[in-house]
């Protein structure tokens, strides 16, 4: 029996998935700290990423049979630095995607640069999350630093690298630096001249499911494995995406996690000239979009827990839907896609002394449907067919919120059986290096099953597609209200 592991090197932890034939052997997750040295700094240590996946892995394949198993391939938080000395050496703690400390620099690049020049080099602006931005403030803040700097890498390339000795990164997490060339997968010669790193310094590039190595016999020994593929592997968005199925042209995943994302897989490269979609290459040998909202689920609970301070039952807010003229905007932390504005904030709109508690909670369930399908929209009019979509994250428990979803978008959406994402994608990279065409076949049918459908409310997307357009105008007033 061959064994295939996924590695998920992830924000708050590192979550192994051990797959065997069409099944799901085990999982084991590993916590480590976030850091916080001051107010939108975001750090780790990257030593910590690779004591949890030994850990991991010693951890997922007790009880098999270990020589049999094949292939670790990875899936790993994007756009972190992770910068090596001449001896191999961390040089300072990992600055991650959710750092926000390079705002000037995002300004620099976004408006001295230029967002035509960026687009021309990589297939998209700048962003705070981004890792470019960080490169040049850490050669502008920790220049001693900085002039040590041997190797750049990315949190799961780190890791993969530390196990097999191979200095390597896959296509779509090296589109998320800001300095990869997306249309021609490779890195960008402008981008680095701009930022003053040197080719030498940045890592071979593969696709996804390309082997870059095998672990290193030391390691392979104490833990028991024979020869042990090593598979690149992908950024958690694309590696989520292998692992729900989003894979054919114009097929989209949307997560309803903390933040919401939408993922839409797309066979030719085209970026997007005008809002802040992001064009990445997939772990399929294709291309993606990739839109981010910064407040989906954490809008609902913030909402629910934070000011009516209470557990809800969405019954009663699911009789006033198709009814209330109440609006959201839900940009609580600012936005990402498609405004990129940090400084705007959230608002109710069309409150009265008769507007009830449920018509808000209704209100923030609709904004965070109305600023997805505005995301979907753009990437509609780039000429991708978007017939239905996968969901997936915390707020799937929420059915209100799915039905509200799926009459929005006036799309399907259907719920996967299996819901590890990122974990499952790099298994099945894993397995893809070592299956024939018609084992993997079998094990992407099993995977990707569908649990459930839900189909839009006839009544209610008449009733959402003019009510969305009213929302469309919200953006625009606040912005120019809060200047």
């Amino acid at each position: 029996m061959k064994y295939f592991i996924g590695l998920d090197i992830g924000t708050s932890s590192t979550k192994a998935l051990l797959i065997s034939g069409k099944e799901i052997v085990a999982s084991v997750s590993k916590d480590y700290p976030v850091y916080y040295p001051q107010p939108g700094w975001s750090e780790q240590n990257p030593a910590d990423w690779l004591e949890a996946s030994l850990s991991a892995l010693e951890e997922v394949t007790a009880g098999i049979d270990k020589s049999q198993v094949c292939a670790i391939s990875f899936s790993g938080q994007m756009h972190g630095l992770v910068t090596l000395d001449e001896n191999d050496e961390v040089i300072r703690p990992a600055i991650l995607w959710n750092d926000g400390r390079s705002e000037k620099q995002v300004d620099y690049l976004n408006n001295t640069v230029g967002k035509d020049f960026l687009l021309d080099c990589t297939g998209n602006i700048a962003f705070a999350g981004f890792t470019a931005p960080k490169v040049l403030w850490m050669s502008e803040n920790e220049k001693e630093s900085f002039e040590k700097i041997r190797k750049i890498m990315l949190p799961k390339d780190y890791v993969a690298y530390m196990l097999s000795g191979s200095f390597a990164t896959d296509v779509s997490d090296a589109a998320g630096t800001l300095y990869f060339d997306t249309g021609r997968r490779s890195w960008s010669k402008p981008m680095l001249d701009l930022l003053q790193i040197d080719e030498t310094m940045l890592p071979k590039v593969y696709e996804s499911d390309e082997c870059v190595g095998y672990l290193k016999e030391e390691i392979a020994a104490k833990l028991g494995f024979g020869k042990v593929k090593i598979i690149i592997g992908a950024g958690d968005n694309a590696a989520s995406a292998i692992g729900t199925g989003t894979v054919e042209d114009g097929s989209c995943n949307i997560s309803l996690g903390t933040s919401g994302t939408v993922f839409v897989t797309c066979g030719k490269y085209e970026c997007d000239r005008v809002n802040a979609i992001h064009t990445f290459c997939s772990a399929n040998r294709k291309y993606h979009y990739l839109a981010c909202i910064l407040s989906a689920a954490s809008a609902q609970k913030w909402w629910i827990e934070d000011i009516l301070n209470t557990q809800y039952d969405f019954t009663e807010v699911a009789k006033y839907a198709g009814k209330s003229d109440i609006m959201f905007l839900p940009y609580l932390m600012g936005e990402r896609s498609p405004v990129n504005d940090s400084n705007v904030r959230g608002a109710f709109l069309g409150l009265s002394m008769n507007t009830a508690k449920e018509e808000m909670t209704l209100a923030v369930l609709e904004g965070v449907a109305f600023a997805l399908r505005q995301n979907i929209d753009i990437i509609r009019s780039l000429g991708v067919d978007i017939a239905k979509s996968k969901v997936c994250g915390g707020g799937t428990k929420n059915k209100l919120w799915l039905r509200i979803l799926a009459s929005v978008l006036n799309i399907d959406l259907e719920i996967p059986v299996l819901e590890h994402g990122g974990a499952l994608g790099a298994a099945m990279l894993a397995a893809k290096s070592s299956l024939d065409a018609d084992e993997y076949q079998a094990t992407e049918e099993e995977f990707y099953k569908i649990k459930e459908t839900l189909t839009p409310d006839k009544s209610l997307a008449d009733f959402y597609n003019e009510k969305y357009k009213k929302y469309l105008g919200i953006y625009p007033a606040v912005r120019t209200a809060m200047q």
